[in-house]
């Protein structure tokens, strides 16, 4: 999880907000938020690797799809974006970053209908290695089944990014914690396989990866990267319905996103999986892409 030496308001270095780059301490809103009461908000993670972010431009994009989604428009075009936070991490002197963007309604009007507030956006980084534990990762983390679902995309803004959508998810976050596993698998509203509470996922059989249709859930970036990897590798890719219950069938899990990477998994509830060379190889093809190493995949 995302921790630091000191709580986040208490950081040091600047955040970029509104189009200005002020100090972290700073970095504040006011109680009767629109985003804060009503979830109007929505957000991106994105990492730097040695300076450079990986796919800045398409992590800018999706935030503007995303407020699109919610009925609001981003202030700041996709090339301000980019730009301010290539500036922030060189500003934070943090080369290895994790980079938090978020936009949100104001507090003009509170209230369900708020189509004249202002709409803000800031930029935030912090030093953040990984999203579970390095020797996990190989191993593979341990995965229970949510009790939360993914909601039916006629309910839900489920194709953004948004901050609503996230309240189940540190539900079962903690649910999972509290109980001794690293993440939670959620299914769908039809009951069929999804995603964990923030990444992606994938399983192996018979040589081919098999992943979830992203139709109520994101269809994340590094997502979209390992598949492209993988086929680069000649493995095939199936995206398709899956049921909790195939999982039985399948040899290796790993799941993906910009904090989890590529990460293995050797749990999920009553079904164990080993993680092998396929999982071994995207991860590593995977790392040399996003440090710009060369490698015969990432090439």
């Amino acid at each position: 999880m995302a921790t630091t030496a000191v709580p986040f308001d208490q950081m040091p270095g600047q955040v970029w907000f509104d189009g200005k780059f002020i100090s972290n301490v700073d970095a504040k809103i006011h109680v009767l938020t629109h985003g804060l009461h009503y979830a109007s908000a929505v957000f991106e993670g994105e990492r730097a690797y040695s300076g450079t972010i990986f796919k800045s431009k398409e992590h800018s994009e999706r935030l503007h799809r995303s407020a699109g989604i919610l009925d609001f428009k981003v202030p700041f075009s996709v090339a301000e974006l980019d730009a301010a936070k290539n500036a922030l991490i060189e500003k934070n002197s943090q080369p290895n970053a994790y980079i938090r963007a978020i936009a949100w309604r104001g507090s003009e009007q509170l209230g369900v209908s708020a189509v004249h507030n202002t709409i803000h956006v800031a930029i935030a980084t912090w030093e953040w290695p990984s999203y579970f534990d390095p020797a996990q990762r190989l191993k593979g983390i341990r995965i229970c089944n949510a009790q939360y679902r993914r909601p039916d995309p006629k309910t839900a803004p489920a194709l953004a990014k948004a901050s609503c959508l996230y309240a189940i998810c540190t539900i079962e976050k903690h649910r999972a914690e509290g109980t001794g596993y690293a993440d939670a698998m959620m299914l769908d509203w039809q009951g069929r396989v999804a995603e964990c509470t923030g990444a992606n996922m994938f399983f192996m059989k018979d040589g081919k990866i098999h992943t979830p249709t992203p139709d109520c859930f994101l269809d994340g970036i590094t997502r979209q990267t390992v598949i492209e990897l993988a086929k680069r590798r000649g493995i095939e890719v199936i995206e398709r319905r899956i049921m909790p219950e195939e999982l039985a069938g399948f040899t290796e899990c790993f799941i993906t996103g910009t904090a989890a990477e590529v990460t293995a998994v050797s749990e999920i509830g009553d079904y164990r999986f080993t993680p092998g060379q396929i999982t071994k190889q995207l991860g590593d093809d995977y790392t040399a892409l996003v440090t710009g190493k060369k490698n015969a995949a990432a090439a």
